[in-house]
């Protein structure tokens, strides 16, 4: 029996239970959609993340404060005081391929302007913060090294908090707002930046010198980070590894006592990031290729009780010349079409949902995989061999002269 027969008689035998056939191919509609959308918006996903953190800089660098253990008890990062401003003057001086430095400091209150208020944070940093952490100006002007000297009461607003305090369209530039009981003068706004990778705010914030943050706001004599800006992505490693001997060496640590201080990479962010999303799409996938597997058992379901249905047929056909081999092909290739239609329609509808989602709803990027569309159809035709050949093997085994008596 040649090709075209069998398709013909495929195809006539699926017309003739159309019902059955959409309830059959069902199953691998849903999981050939799910697995191709979840693979769609896992890879988004990533790729949004890396924008976002590559949007401050891959090759940043920071030095925080570390989670201390004493007589066995975490004592926690907050009550570690060693970070001081000298560190982050070291780190300027002695550390080869360091384009950029800034000490950090961040502090959360109520800010106030009028009879407006907002629960927001101020972040404190030198001239080099806008550069490190890629904060542009909108308008007005950035603080110098002179504000940062004389501790000045000068602060640039973010549009998540001009969008609060100053409700009636006024410019804030000029104005004063109040940071707890501090008065600050505004003197520039910030380029809208969205959400991180993380979900938070990047506009909600106020950028003041960190000696302002450090001295009038919170009065302590450390800083809380050290933000690094390494002059090329390749030295980013090399930056890290001579910082943390140098930070051993400021803070006289011991050889194998703990750091006091820990040092991060935006590129290290960037592979954790990557590893958490493509665990997270993994589970997704194989949580969709359940629904293709329970999809293969329908088809199995389905294609034995068609051989039920059609036992005096398989032995007309048998008992004029069909041999076992043209039986067996026969429901083999009635499965398999049922398979990849159902896997054609499933592609059509994930690569749908793939453009809603993350076009319409998410306002993602949106990343279509060829490789899940690739090997989701061959998937369908590996699934509609698989669980049609049993069925199929049934029918051809099938004695002629029982099955022409089979009522």
């Amino acid at each position: 029996m040649n090709l075209f027969n069998l398709l013909k008689i495929a195809y006539k035998a699926i017309v003739r239970n159309k019902m059955r056939a959409g309830l059959t191919m069902l199953g691998i509609v849903i999981g050939i959609a799910a697995v191709i959308t979840m693979v769609d918006l896992g890879n988004s996903s990533s790729l949004n993340i890396n924008q976002q953190i590559s949007q401050q800089g891959t090759n940043m660098v920071m030095v925080m404060r570390n989670f201390m253990r004493t007589g066995g008890v975490n004592i926690g990062s907050a009550s570690i005081q060693t970070l001081v401003v000298k560190d982050a003057e070291a780190i300027k001086e002695k550390v080869p391929h360091v384009d950029l430095v800034s000490p950090s400091v961040n502090a959360s209150g109520q800010v106030v302007y009028g009879a407006n208020n907002w629960p927001g944070s101020i972040q404190g940093g030198n001239p080099s913060f806008f550069a490190i952490r890629k904060y542009d100006v909108a308008r007005g002007i950035e603080y110098t090294e002179e504000d940062v000297r004389t501790s000045a009461k000068v602060c640039l607003l973010g549009q998540t908090v001009i969008d609060n305090l100053f409700t009636n369209g006024e410019d804030p530039i000029g104005k004063t707002v109040r940071f707890g009981t501090i008065p600050f003068k505004v003197i520039g706004t910030l380029v809208t930046k969205g959400q991180n990778a993380m979900g938070q705010d990047q506009d909600d914030i106020i950028l003041a010198p960190y000696t302002t943050v450090q001295k009038r706001i919170l009065a302590i004599p450390y800083i809380h980070s050290i933000l690094i800006s390494a002059d090329d992505e390749n030295n980013v490693q090399s930056v890290m590894d001579n910082v943390t001997d140098l930070m051993r060496a400021q803070h006289k640590i011991r050889p194998g006592a703990q750091d006091d201080f820990m040092v991060r990479s935006q590129q290290q962010m960037l592979q954790m990031m990557d590893a958490i999303s493509g665990y997270v799409t993994l589970l997704v996938v194989l949580a969709a290729l359940i629904s293709l597997l329970v999809g293969g058992i329908g088809i199995m379901n389905i294609m034995y009780v068609t051989v039920t249905e059609r036992i005096k047929e398989i032995g007309l056909r048998m008992a004029i010349g069909a041999k076992n081999k043209d039986i067996l092909l026969q429901f083999l290739t009635e499965s398999t079409i049922l398979s990849l239609i159902g896997g054609i329609i499933g592609i059509f509808l994930g690569l749908f949902l793939s453009y809603l989602v993350l076009g319409l709803i998410l306002h993602w990027p949106v990343v279509i995989s060829v490789v899940a569309i690739v090997l989701s159809f061959l998937c369908c035709a590996a699934i509609g061999m698989f669980f049609g050949w049993y069925p199929a093997k049934k029918a051809a085994s099938l004695d002629p002269i029982n099955a022409l008596r089979y009522e």
